[in-house]
């Protein structure tokens, strides 16, 4: 048995607007134009939010509406002066990812994961904190004195297979009004409380605000930045992590396609060769179509990929095979890319 810990931030956590901004407008542009290259950042703080990067794209968005409705959607105010940076996609890039050579937006490695604990292939503390933070939100929506910053972290009990036996500190920051602590604490113990009972896991100790305080979150309290939460958005630390983050690309960025798709593989070995769990890392040089490596570890050790994979692997062919142009990345950003 070992103490192990995983951490997920609430959709109001500064990193995660900014996650949140880059896929709205990501999403924006590749309905108009499903050609669209994107690699869209942004910093949020202290009454400003910034957006940079690169667009190329026939589609014609209203930067400021997407940034106002993501704002106002997760419970911001909107009084920001918002400040469009974005400039053009690289030519030298373009020549890689055009339509006819199709090749990978980017190089580098990207991780898939995969484990039986539970039926949706992914670790239960994860789920735990998944739930959790998806009910926060339902929560702030309804009660007023509930903030949209937050985050929270399970320190727990593990086998040596990483199997969650139980939760030593739930430990739970979230920005509230401070006027009636005592009350919201109590929602917050039950919430998690119901969450674990679901799935009959204890929890020894709560540590609610270590602080003592939250008043002051969001924009406010913190800086955010596209891309700073790539744990969170992955596996938690249960699984190693690529290069790249996933929010504001288009799905010809490797980093984003090539997770997606590692993670399937992941699941797909997973139930073939009745596994524990199961890793997968696939390798690519930018502008060139096929994978450079997949490896594909697991309790079982390592196990040599399907030839097919290679070809499956190609950045059109997740594309295809996933229905890529068709995501709502807005929607995979709130929560962490990976929640079934």
């Amino acid at each position: 048995m070992k103490l192990y810990s995983n951490e997920i931030v609430f959709r109001g956590h500064p990193d995660k607007v900014c996650d949140q901004i880059s896929d709205a407008l990501l999403d924006e542009y590749l309905k108009g134009d499903n050609l669209s290259r994107c690699g869209i950042e942004v910093c949020g703080g202290k009454g400003k939010i910034f957006i940079t990067g690169e667009v190329s794209s026939k589609t014609k968005v209203n930067v400021k509406d997407v940034v106002l409705k993501v704002l106002k959607d997760v419970g911001y105010d909107t009084n920001y002066e918002i400040i469009n940076n974005l400039g053009v996609q690289s030519s030298d890039i373009a020549l890689g990812t055009n339509n006819k050579v199709k090749g990978a937006g980017d190089q580098g490695m990207m991780y898939g994961f995969a484990t039986n604990e539970t039926n949706k292939y992914l670790p239960l503390s994860m789920i735990i904190l998944q739930e959790l933070s998806m009910e926060y939100d339902k929560l702030r929506k309804k009660d007023s004195r509930f903030k949209s910053d937050g985050k929270a972290q399970i320190t727990g009990y593990f086998t040596d297979e990483e199997r969650l036996l139980k939760i030593k500190t739930f430990t739970i920051s979230y920005q509230n009004t401070e006027e009636d602590r005592k009350s919201t604490d109590k929602i917050i113990k039950e919430l998690a409380l119901n969450i674990c009972n679901k799935y009959d896991i204890k929890i020894e100790k709560f540590l609610i605000n270590p602080t003592g305080r939250f008043k002051i979150g969001g924009f406010l309290g913190d800086a955010g930045l596209t891309g700073r939460k790539i744990l969170v958005d992955n596996y938690e630390s249960f699984s190693k992590v690529g290069g790249g983050a996933f929010s504001g690309k288009d799905p010809s960025k490797v980093d984003r396609s090539a997770a997606y798709k590692a993670r399937l593989i992941a699941v797909n070995y997973l139930k073939k060769f009745n596994l524990s769990w199961c890793e997968v890392q696939i390798s690519y040089a930018i502008g060139k179509r096929r994978p450079l490596s997949i490896s594909i570890d697991s309790n079982k050790g390592n196990i040599e990929p399907d030839k097919k994979l290679y070809i499956e692997c190609e950045p059109e062919n997740i594309i295809n095979d996933l229905d890529l142009l068709n995501e709502c990345y807005y929607e995979r950003s709130k929560f962490g890319h990976f929640t079934k």
